[in-house]
């Protein structure tokens, strides 16, 4: 081996170490611009999840300090609990009428809305308040529309000769699931109206007029043009939608609280029930993570069935 290679080597040595260093230093920076975001995960959601997943295993009461393992007892409970099966069953039965009525009444005036010029930012105002509305403030008024003596639903029943239609609509076992939907309806179509909204207007007019001039009508053009455009945005606010409508409570639990019996308890409804009325934080904590698991279940579905149509 000649001296001019036994030189090269320490020198090569010698330049790699600035760079060594460089990465380092860059490393650790890269660390520490981490660390607080690393930080609060650990303290506001991986501790808080494994907290409660320690509390599902125990009876604790939500107050003593004393409580005993009982190991899957609270599980094996939830999966043979009659009212906590009714109660997600009807979680998936908003979730379909938001799916349907919600979503098919949003894209309806989200399609109306776009053709106007002058006036679509009233409509994007007015079709936007009863989302943000208190949901107690709009149970409060769809109690008193449902009254059976002196509502306006039943008085304008009562004034087209349709008295035998009405009834106490809250407290009917036959329609008072469906007499809650509607008001979860009117309340939340402002969402997904402006989510439409916003993805017709992107559609290229350029389309829209080459399709006009091969004869389209209107409704062949929404099918053929409009439709496949907006499939993205109609897949992401299902899911939206589909994880808000089975998570419903302050609107159930103030026009109804579940009642007539549980002919409209709702799943978060009777964790609540569970948790602050009956004092089972153990049991109510073990609905709430098999509850998040069919809400994860349920919204992977739906995004693979929305990237698919798409």
């Amino acid at each position: 081996m000649s001296t001019s290679t036994v030189e090269r080597r320490p020198a090569a040595a010698e330049a790699t170490r600035p760079r060594r260093r460089r990465r380092s230093g860059e490393a650790l920076v890269g660390y520490l611009l981490v660390a607080p975001v690393v930080a609060l995960f650990v303290v506001f959601s991986a501790y808080p999840l494994l907290r409660t997943a320690q509390i599902s295993l125990t009876d604790w009461d939500g107050l003593s300090s004393h409580f005993d393992y009982v190991g899957l007892a609270n599980y094996s409970r939830a999966l043979t609990d009659r009212i906590w099966g009714i109660s997600l069953w009807h979680g998936l039965l908003f979730a379909v009428v938001a799916l349907t009525v919600m979503q098919g009444i949003g894209l309806a005036l989200a399609v109306a809305v776009a053709r106007l010029v002058r006036s679509a930012g009233i409509y994007r105002v007015v079709f936007y308040l009863p989302p943000i509305l208190s949901a107690i403030v709009v149970a409060l008024v769809w109690k008193w529309f449902y009254q059976p003596h002196g509502g306006p639903l039943n008085e304008l029943l009562a004034s087209v000769g349709l008295d035998s239609v009405a009834r106490p609509w809250l407290s009917d076992s036959s329609t008072a699931l469906w007499a809650v939907s509607a008001a979860s309806v009117w309340q939340g179509v402002g969402t997904p109206f402006l989510f439409f909204l916003a993805a017709v207007q992107a559609v290229p007019t350029e389309q829209l007029e080459a399709a006009t001039m091969d004869g389209a009508g209107a409704w062949r053009r929404f099918r053929a043009v409009t439709l496949p455009s907006i499939m993205p945005v109609i897949g992401l606010v299902s899911v939206l939608t589909l994880l808000g409508a089975m998570q419903i409570f302050n609107l159930v639990l103030a026009m109804t609280n579940g009642g007539p019996g549980y002919d409209t308890e709702v799943p978060v409804l009777n964790i609540y029930r569970n948790a602050f009325e009956l004092g089972e934080f153990g049991y109510a904590t073990a609905q709430s993570i098999i509850f998040g698991l069919v809400l994860f279940v349920v919204s992977g579905v739906a995004m693979v069935l929305s990237r698919r149509r798409s």
